[in-house]
């Protein structure tokens, strides 16, 4: 079982930007309106906020609050397929033995949106971009609650956008896309475990995990629980 802390988190969807409404589209799984104000990103310079699509515009705005004003603070970042309609607009093109545009295919790697963060906050800590099949949640607190071993706090943003149709009958997707960002430290805040088990059974979780997460962080809940194919149950709990 391992240990830390909870300075602070906060998590981001257009339409879904306070507590109350995430707790009360737990309750309910509303669909959310597609008028929902985008995420403007005003603190970055235009030059570089062009560069955010979607799902970087979301975890920016997750995580720019619970910063202070030109802290540096190592970055872990999560998704399990990164920027995917970027991807698969590259992958169309080759298909179809076009040129593949520099800029996108820069903006497509998976440390991208977590190099133009740290660019924009003028932040040289490090950064560490992962990815998971399943458990990425507890695999994404894993790496940051390993490096507070180094640092006082660590920046964890975990993100997700919806997938294209191409791809929903080979992976689960989320409904919408959202970025969780938290801060891990070792001395201020909630303490929080992470811990697994091995399972008798092989268990899939009908949860999106992001929900469970959710639930723990807004107290509707005091463990997050994330079973897996492989017989074993990570959890996280107050």
């Amino acid at each position: 079982m391992l240990s830390f802390k909870l300075r602070g988190w906060n998590t981001y969807t257009p339409g879904l930007e306070s507590a109350e409404s995430w707790k009360d589209w737990l309750l309910s799984q509303y669909e959310l309106s597609t008028d929902a104000v985008k995420p403007e990103l005003k603190n970055i310079p235009a030059m570089l906020r062009r560069r955010f699509t979607a799902i970087g515009k979301c975890s920016v705005e997750a995580a720019t609050p619970l910063l202070n004003e030109n802290e540096k603070i190592p970055l872990v970042f999560a998704s399990r397929h990164g920027d995917v309609d970027l991807t698969l607009s590259l992958l169309k093109s080759i298909a179809n033995n076009e040129p593949l545009s520099p800029t996108s295919f820069s903006l497509a790697v998976h440390n991208a949106i977590s190099g133009l963060f740290s660019i924009a906050r003028k932040d040289r800590c490090e950064t560490t971009a992962i990815s998971a099949t399943e458990n990425l949640i507890p695999f994404a607190v894993l790496e940051a609650a390993t490096q507070l071993q180094e640092s006082k706090h660590v920046l964890c943003i975990i993100c997700e956008s919806v997938l294209p149709d191409l791809y929903k009958p080979f992976a689960s997707s989320p409904p919408f896309t959202y970025a969780i960002a938290m801060v891990l430290s070792r001395e201020e805040g909630d303490t929080f475990y992470l811990n697994n088990t091995h399972s008798k059974k092989t268990t899939l979780n009908t949860k999106n995990e992001f929900e469970e997460l959710i639930s723990l962080l807004l107290y509707q809940s005091d463990c997050a629980h994330f079973p897996s194919t492989k017989n074993i149950e990570w959890s996280i709990q107050r």
